[in-house]
């Protein structure tokens, strides 16, 4: 019995290298909060990184599953500094949480109501989908992402009509780029448009200048390429034009909407907030409702479709509309228009 007791606080005394199951333990934990911590210091660093990390940093909260998993191995394992660099991490994760942007109300006197719609209908398989949507809700700006050229002539039919024939139809102006698969991008609005030269990307951007009760509002579709192994370089590039159209003009009210393929935990992404854009969502406290992917259930994912706006512009409700056929969840948003106080 003696023999037995000295036995086991043998070997509840042992190190971790002397035990087979929390060793492993250790070193799973080891490697998850590498990993973890990788992508958190990227983020620190306010850098996108190299593959994988622009990849997994637009699912920046949900490194919190790792980190918890971790921090279970290292207890188990009794390793204190895995204790240590889990609590560490899921800190800063925590803190990365908050969103990002600024939330200022503009002071000017109210002009207009806008509801603006931006939908990723895949390739146009979800164009019959957002025709409907588009009639329920009436929004007064559409900007829809991958509308390859049948969608683009669903949508004329369904909604618009030739504007060289007296521009009727209930979005009687649009501004396209026409294109096969992802690459075509169409613009609807209710309000005049002046064609703008928009931004030059792989898929289709199409810019615009909308008559908005006589004032002149900036409108502008995004759609970079997607953060891939192989187009990370264009990713950034794309994103850092879209930046550039953000911070042109600052005199104008401004309307950047689209798929961004960008969440705000990256830096590519933060850059063009930081020209002095507002996330939409952000204003209505819905930072961090994932669009993208949408056929998950539970609903897991990033936020990769947003609507800026200029400091001309309040948010006063955001809502993520479910359209079969396409992996994006829609983003309709309710704006108003102020008069710049100059003051």
């Amino acid at each position: 019995m003696g023999t037995a007791t000295t036995e086991a606080d043998e070997w509840a005394d042992a190190p971790v290298a002397r035990r087979p199951g929390r060793a492993a333990g250790a070193w799973i934990a080891a490697l998850l909060l590498l990993g973890v911590s990788i992508v958190v210091g990227c983020r620190i660093a306010d850098t996108d990184g190299i593959t994988p990390v622009p990849q997994i940093i637009a699912f920046l909260p949900w490194l919190l599953a790792p980190t918890a998993l971790a921090l279970l191995l290292a207890a188990l394992a009794r390793w204190r500094i895995g204790l240590v660099w889990g609590v560490l991490a899921a800190a800063a994760i925590a803190w990365f949480i908050e969103p990002y942007g600024k939330t200022s109300e503009p002071k000017g006197t109210p002009v207009a109501e806008l509801r603006v719609l931006t939908s990723n209908v895949e390739f146009g398989q979800a164009t019959d989908e957002l025709i409907e949507i588009v009639r329920s809700e009436k929004p007064d700006l559409v900007f829809v992402e991958e509308c390859e050229t049948s969608c683009d002539e669903k949508l004329t039919q369904a909604l618009g009509s030739d504007q060289a024939q007296g521009a009727r139809g209930t979005y009687p102006y649009r501004q396209a780029v026409e294109g096969y698969g992802s690459d075509g991008s169409v613009i609807l609005s209710r309000y005049p448009l002046k064609p703008a030269p928009g931004v030059r990307g792989t898929m289709g951007m199409p810019g615009a200048t909308a008559d908005v009760k006589g004032r002149e509002v900036r409108v502008q579709l995004a759609h970079p390429m997607p953060p891939l192994s192989a187009h990370v370089d264009d990713w950034q590039r794309e994103l850092r034009a879209l930046r550039d159209y953000a911070a042109a003009d600052r005199t104008r009210p401004t309307i950047l909407a689209g798929d961004f393929n960008a969440s705000q935990d990256h830096a590519a992404f933060r850059r063009i907030l930081d020209t002095g854009l507002r996330d939409g969502a952000r204003l209505t406290g819905d930072a961090r409702t994932p669009t993208w992917p949408a056929r998950t259930v539970p609903a897991f994912g990033a936020q990769i479709d947003h609507i800026l706006v200029s400091e001309d512009f309040a948010a006063n409700r955001a809502r993520f509309l479910d359209l079969k056929n396409t992996d994006h969840r829609s983003l309709l948003l309710d704006l108003t228009l102020h008069e710049r106080d100059d003051a």
